[in-house]
């Protein structure tokens, strides 16, 4: 049989759909593919493969028609995910033990297009970092060089998809965990709007910010599970009840005349020389495609990285209050008395990370302090959503690079924090909008991927793909491969 493993989704779709292979082949090649690569890449956690295999086996039976673009194909679930009946730890000791009772409504979507869950991938601890080096697990590996980190926090849904592993999974995006390790990965990763996805279901760290989306090898088969996992979802305060479009009506390749804001405070101090080169380059390539790049200004965004932290922080001390060691997860056995319970589970069962960021935003919203931290934090929110505003009442999009650096070495950074949180200053001011984001390959700088984000107005994903797969269609960058995948890199 052909290798399955370095093809795209609808590459894949085809050769289902005409019957040249079965669900149950492909699934079989992916268990195959994940037990070749895993000691190199470190992606999964926990593998599905028993209920995986009898899932394609009743795709198979129940055939898969053309128009059904996602039938039998494979998919890896980020682990802060809640999987029914399959064990879901969000990388943390806390819930090493946690088998849960009902799927994540984006489950539920995934069944619905009879995609096929493979298994629960690595991430940084409960979501918190920006390199997967704080799972309780396992320390997942760039798939471009097993040295790199792969980013964060959904390294391991970013490093299963370009080391072809699996052609599609689900990450989330709190500040930036689905564009930069996209981006270190030289994949695209979709952030959507804030509502767009159900958050039912997803294992909370900052309830105003969290956004699940979709990680692919190319443009196309992004669109295509954005469309299956977006929509109104009543479990879901904060879902949106607008329309979803089709977002692959928009990939045709053209962009003349569609207005590009390029601001000047994403190619300043930090910003390493070739990443800067190589986005002033696709600004050049947007020129030649008829499209309008000028540069603006987002004066309020070098506040971002300092406003997120305290809002970030501040509601993940809230919702981590759950985890107390009575109701599920992990119990200290070292104990005497009820306060033994809580605080020796959680000293025990939260690794450095979480506890510092609990202690950040515990503080911040104290007596005394919470005027002069989190409502002075939201205010700046505002204000950040103020000069995104201000431009989209002129541009279509806004491009900038996804990430200040390339893959970093792993090691390199994790006793750091300001280090590691800076690393987020390009992406965060997205969440704290709510809008969408993305990261598409633009390029390479020491032989590792540079990632181009593209932001979009308020549930406009459409028009960003429409100019990301033009990018795409007039570059080389998505083709190329690592190593692990057959490429030269």
């Amino acid at each position: 049989m052909t290798k399955l493993y370095d093809k795209s989704l609808v590459e894949l779709h085809n050769l289902l759909a005409s019957r040249e292979i079965t669900a149950t082949d492909l699934t079989r090649a992916t268990f195959d593919r994940i037990n070749e690569t895993e000691p190199k890449v470190d992606s999964f956690i926990t593998l599905n493969e028993e209920k995986a295999l009898e899932l394609a086996k009743a795709i198979d039976l129940k055939g898969i028609t053309d128009s059904n673009v996602l039938a039998g194909i494979p998919i890896g679930i980020k682990d802060n995910i809640v999987t029914k009946d399959l064990r879901t730890t969000a990388a943390s000791k806390m819930l090493y033990n946690f088998d849960p009772i009902y799927d994540a409504t984006v489950m539920d979507k995934i069944y619905q297009s009879d995609m096929i869950p493979v298994g629960k991938l690595n991430m940084d601890e409960f979501a918190m970092g920006g390199s997967s080096e704080t799972s309780y697990f396992k320390t997942t590996k760039n798939a471009w060089d097993h040295t790199k980190v792969p980013g964060g926090s959904s390294g391991g849904s970013a490093a299963a998809v370009a080391a072809g592993q699996i052609p599609v999974s689900l990450g989330t995006d709190t500040g930036g965990s689905i564009r930069q390790p996209a981006a270190f990965n030289g994949i695209v990763g979709m952030k959507p709007t804030y509502g767009r996805v159900s958050r039912y279901g997803l294992i909370a760290f900052s309830s105003s910010l969290d956004q699940i989306g979709p990680l692919t090898r190319n443009v196309e088969d992004n669109a295509y599970t954005l469309n299956a996992i977006s929509g109104f979802d009543a479990q879901d305060g904060t879902s949106s009840g607008r329309s979803v479009p089709d977002f692959t009506a928009k990939l045709t390749g053209e962009v003349k005349g569609m207005r590009i804001a390029l601001p000047k405070e994403y190619l300043g101090e930090g910003i390493q020389p070739e990443i800067k080169a190589a986005i002033l380059e696709a600004a050049d390539t947007y020129r030649k495609l008829g499209a309008i790049v000028e540069e603006v200004s987002l004066p309020h965004s070098k506040y971002g990285v300092a406003a997120y932290y305290i809002i970030a922080s501040s509601e993940a001390s809230s919702n981590l209050q759950r985890f107390d060691g009575i109701r599920f997860g992990y119990r200290s056995e070292n104990i005497e008395t009820l306060e033994d319970v809580y605080v020796k589970s959680r000293s025990e069962g939260f690794g450095t990370e979480v506890k510092r960021r609990i202690m950040l935003g515990s503080f911040s919203l104290s007596s005394g302090f919470y005027d002069a931290h989190f409502k002075k934090a939201g205010q700046v929110r505002t204000l950040i959503k103020q000069d995104f505003d201000n431009v989209f009442k002129n541009y279509d999009i806004i491009i900038g690079p996804s990430a200040p650096n390339v893959a970093y070495g792993l090691g390199e950074n994790i006793a750091d924090p300001v280090a590691m949180y800076l690393s987020d200053l390009l992406t965060i001011p997205v969440n704290l909008a709510g809008l969408p984001g993305m990261s598409i390959p633009a390029g390479f700088s020491e032989g590792l991927p540079v990632g181009l984000q593209i932001i979009g107005k308020h549930f406009d994903e459409q028009t960003m793909y429409q100019a990301a797969y033009a990018f795409e269609q007039a570059t080389d960058f998505h083709t190329k491969k690592p190593v692990i995948l057959g490429g030269d890199k």
